[in-house]
């Protein structure tokens, strides 16, 4: 089974990309999504967090603005947040893939945000980078509620830039051209590794 890792800076459209795998019938799965199910009333985040940081468990779930006030500005209370995150994280990932690979899919998506940030690459077989022009992104971006371009500057440096992922991509699915457009580039994508495995397959 080969193991997709999508990935793309703010306001590129990777989640309307992890869509168009999901519709050509690719197994995807949302770290984002993931980590809210553990932030959320009977999720595994929110006893070790609730102990972690003091005061950021309201109503028997994690308040993410609480949270995020806890860990402002503080490096090492980052890296304490990732540490317990990212071993719950890592678990509903390893259940997803048991899962598909019990289902007998050929091709899953792992769709990770942060998949250079938290050195992910090493975990995947091919990466997908999902891009597209840095005004547009720009553009995008501060159309989101409550957004400012501080806030932007700040969520940017603490992602890779974009043209470092693109180096490292084995694919980019540009999205500045539309839905369609992009939708063919994923069919393409999908095509080429279903073609590639039926290679490995026949010379097994």
């Amino acid at each position: 089974m080969l193991k997709i890792g999508l990935t793309g800076s703010i306001g590129m459209g990777k989640s309307e990309t992890a869509k168009m795998f999901a519709r050509l019938g690719v197994p995807v799965y949302d770290a984002d999504a993931a980590v809210h199910a553990l932030y959320a009333k009977g999720g595994k985040a929110v006893g070790p967090l609730g102990e972690a940081f003091p005061g950021v468990v309201v109503d028997d779930a994690v308040d993410r603005a609480a949270l995020s006030r806890a860990i402002a500005g503080q490096p090492e209370q980052w890296k304490k947040l990732e540490a317990i995150v990212h071993v719950l994280v890592g678990e509903s990932q390893r259940a997803f893939l048991d899962k598909a690979k019990a289902e007998g899919h050929k091709l899953v998506v792992l769709d990770i945000p942060l998949l250079f940030e938290t050195k992910g690459e090493g975990r995947v077989d091919r990466i997908v980078v999902v891009s597209a022009p840095a005004d547009l992104q720009k553009e995008r971006v501060l159309a989101r509620p409550g957004m400012t371009e501080e806030k932007l500057v700040e969520i940017l440096a603490r992602q890779t830039p974009d043209a470092h992922k693109r180096e490292r991509a084995h694919f980019v699915v540009e999205t500045h051209r539309g839905l369609d457009d992009a939708h063919a580039q994923v069919e393409a994508i999908v095509a080429a590794l279903h073609q590639e495995l039926d290679e490995v397959a026949a010379r097994a």
